[in-house]
């Protein structure tokens, strides 16, 4: 009876073993719902086996559930682009897996390959910068050690607040922001990476604070002395948790360090980022 229903199992020759079933036996129907179930790395290597589950890779269903739920308010209200909706569900996910900008250039959205997770970043320049203006204390320097193509760096002042904000309509979820920023200013020599660290000063005395608030009224503070000279870090500011996935949330983030006894300088800051909590502790790890 098995042999008349999916004919996996076929009695071979008088005196022959009966054939075993192989996976290309398995219909394309069956193979998508496995494949819907599995991360989309996973689902991309499967894809290889053979023809059957390679055509079901490409099954709108499983993208669509990869896809983050606010796809189409990516797509139209910050991306301004709804002709790439009609695309196929597998090629609009990796077409948002690659660093999209928007607000000019000045911000950048994309989301995580493994998970689909939602991941933003604000540059140096869509943050308001307390001096940014007068020379004698900020410049934008260029570099290719960023998602963008300049950072702030800070030569010497006295009061540095650094303050941003962005509105969004988040995926449900735990969010995670963070600063990037960097003791130093670094540069190529003879093709080799140095780093100029003779205006570094004034972080071992006091704290930088840093600060998040969002609309529906959370918020969180933390503080943190800035160190390691010569390498990029990602400062945690806080977490905010998102419950409602239609509405919009504003996030006000600062950094500032306040304290006028002392100058302090030689720092670099490079953006604001925004990880869903399921991408933040690899990002971490690998800063």
């Amino acid at each position: 009876m098995g042999a008349n229903i999916s004919g996996a199992v076929v009695d071979g020759d008088e005196g022959c073993p009966p054939l075993r079933p192989r996976l290309d036996d398995i219909p394309e129907s069956c193979a998508a719902l496995v494949l819907a179930r599995l991360d989309p790395p996973v689902i991309c290597k499967l894809a290889r086996l053979n023809r059957s589950f390679q055509s079901a890779s490409s099954a709108d269903f499983i993208w669509e559930s990869k896809l983050p739920s606010n796809y189409r308010f990516i797509m139209e209200k910050v991306l301004g682009d709804t002709i790439l909706l009609n695309l196929h569900k597998k090629e609009l996910y990796a077409w948002l897996c690659t660093p999209n900008p928007f607000d000019a250039g000045k911000k950048e959205i994309w989301l995580d390959k493994k998970t689909g997770g939602v991941c933003l970043s604000i540059s140096s320049k869509a943050l308001t910068i307390t001096g940014i203006d007068d020379r004698r204390y900020w410049s934008h320097i260029s570099t290719e050690e960023s998602r963008y193509p300049t950072v702030a760096y800070l030569q010497q002042i006295w009061w540095i607040e650094v303050d941003g904000e962005l509105e969004f309509q988040f995926p449900i979820g735990t969010y995670c922001l963070f600063f990037r920023l960097q003791l130093g200013k670094s540069s190529k020599r003879r093709g080799r990476r140095v780093c100029n660290t003779e205006h570094i000063h004034g972080w071992a005395i006091k704290p930088a604070r840093f600060k998040l608030t969002t609309s529906d009224g959370q918020h969180a503070v933390s503080q943190c002395y800035l160190d390691n000279p010569g390498k990029w870090a990602l400062y945690h500011v806080g977490d905010f948790v998102v419950e409602n996935p239609n509405a919009l949330t504003k996030i006000k983030l600062s950094l500032t360090q306040i304290d006028c006894t002392h100058s302090k300088g030689g720092l670099c800051v490079d953006a604001a980022l925004i990880y869903h909590s399921s991408v933040a502790k690899e990002v971490r790890s690998c800063s």
